[in-house]
């Protein structure tokens, strides 16, 4: 063997042992793919609870926000009026005379103001006294009431054409309100003479009047 050939042999025995160990290198830092996955260690149990912290203090109050638009504006309703009526009160009213003795046989004899509050109502009266009548032959006298000069016409007048101790007494219905002149009249009767009328003779006579509601 030549010189040559020996200094060859003897490099390629030095070289070999140094790649092998180089290649084992490599395999050492080469990543495994899957090791992210598996995980190097072993997880150990879950450790105690931890206490809960103490409360924050509270933060900065807000600004105030943009105020709201009008809504929309609703239907007009409908008006409702009540009506209550006022409680009815008493209003009459008495004129008297003592020992009127008014002898005339045609003409007004009494009369007495009275102040009706509502239209609406009606006013008793009523005439207590001595009614008169004397003739030779048949007569007849009539005693009515007026309101107002005119005599009673709702329903039907008032009047007495006898001698009665209880006297007059009537109700009459549409008189408007305000001053009302009540009076006592005494007249002739149709077809018979007029005989001697007498009213209130040595005796109190008196008129009533009353509102009453209708």
């Amino acid at each position: 063997m030549s010189p040559l050939t020996a200094r060859l042999l003897l490099l390629v025995c030095l070289a070999l042992p140094l790649y092998g160990v180089e290649k084992v290198r490599n395999r050492e830092y080469r990543k495994d793919p899957d090791a992210d996955k598996l995980g190097s260690c072993i997880q150990g149990p879950a450790g105690a609870s931890g206490r809960e912290g103490n409360p924050g203090t509270n933060g900065i109050p807000g600004t105030p926000g943009i105020p709201g638009r009008d809504g929309v504006r609703g239907e007009k309703g409908e008006c409702v009026s009540e009506v209550f009526e006022e409680p009815w009160r008493p209003n009459y009213k008495q004129c008297a005379w003592n020992s009127l003795n008014y002898g005339i046989d045609l003409g007004k004899i009494a009369d007495c103001t009275f102040t009706k509050l509502r239209t609406d109502s009606a006013l008793r009266v009523l005439f207590s006294g001595s009614l008169r009548l004397k003739c030779k032959n048949a007569c007849c006298q009539r005693w009515y009431f007026t309101f107002n000069g005119a005599e009673c016409t709702a329903p039907l007048p008032i009047e007495s054409i006898i001698y009665l101790d209880q006297g007059i007494e009537g109700l009459c219905e549409g008189v408007k309100a305000g001053l009302v002149d009540v009076a006592v009249w005494v007249g002739t009767c149709s077809d018979y003479p007029r005989g001697d009328a007498s009213t209130g003779w040595n005796s109190v006579s008196r008129v009533i009047i009353e509102e009453l509601p209708k």
